[in-house]
């Protein structure tokens, strides 16, 4: 499901479940990873990635719909996990290994940087061609996040972008061959191990405070 593999200073955070969607499973495995991280005193940098063609599909709407009593607690889940990794205490990168769509869109764009695969793989948010409006705290994460003209064209026409057109529109900041993306995103993170973790919390609590508060965190 997740993999937490140490590099260092720099946590990896590896999602290994296919399409890597959020069904109760996952949710609760991230939300185990980012507490264990939490209580990691020390250097420390993050970097998530997936495994193959895809970084995350975002919501698992088969599971959704076979738990329909459950499904507003995982989104509320959900909207905490992107709440966290906006605020999270220490420096986080995207290592974009392929497809980044709906949710894992956001996820990726929560963090500090992304890294995207240059070769394949689309970030995208598809919500107006799937008739499922972003919540309001979906749409502050990517508000918070993105250049305004960026996130009015990817929300309103479902635009796929790819790794060259992500860098272009403030979306990625660097891209990668498939074979480096994530050492390239580790390389980034290194750098930024040593920062004080109390003063980037707050600094990013500043920042995007009202969006972390409507994820619920």
């Amino acid at each position: 499901m997740l993999e937490l593999e140490r590099r260092g200073d720099v946590a990896i955070i590896r999602m290994c479940d296919g399409e890597n969607r959020f069904n109760r499973r996952s949710i609760d495995a991230w939300h185990a990873a980012l507490d264990e991280l939490d209580t990691t005193g020390g250097p420390l940098a993050v970097v998530t990635t997936g495994v193959g063609r895809f970084y995350s599909n975002g919501l698992d709407l088969a599971w959704m719909s076979e738990h329909p009593d459950e499904s507003l607690p995982l989104v509320a889940d959900v909207h905490r996990l992107l709440g966290r990794m906006l605020g999270f205490g220490a420096i986080t990168v995207a290592a974009v290994n392929g497809h980044a769509f709906a949710g894992g869109a956001m996820l990726a764009t929560a963090h500090d940087f992304v890294v995207m695969r240059e070769d394949r793989g689309f970030w995208c948010l598809p919500e107006v061609d799937l008739g499922l409006p972003l919540t309001p705290a979906m749409h502050a994460v990517i508000s918070a996040k993105l250049p305004r003209t960026t996130a009015h064209e990817a929300m309103m026409t479902a635009q796929r972008y790819t790794a060259r057109q992500a860098l272009g529109a403030g979306i990625a900041h660097r891209v990668a061959p498939e074979d480096i993306v994530v050492d390239e995103a580790v390389v980034l993170a290194a750098q930024h191990t040593g920062h004080d973790r109390r003063v980037i919390a707050e600094h990013k609590r500043l920042s995007y405070g009202a969006a972390i508060e409507l994820c619920g965190v």
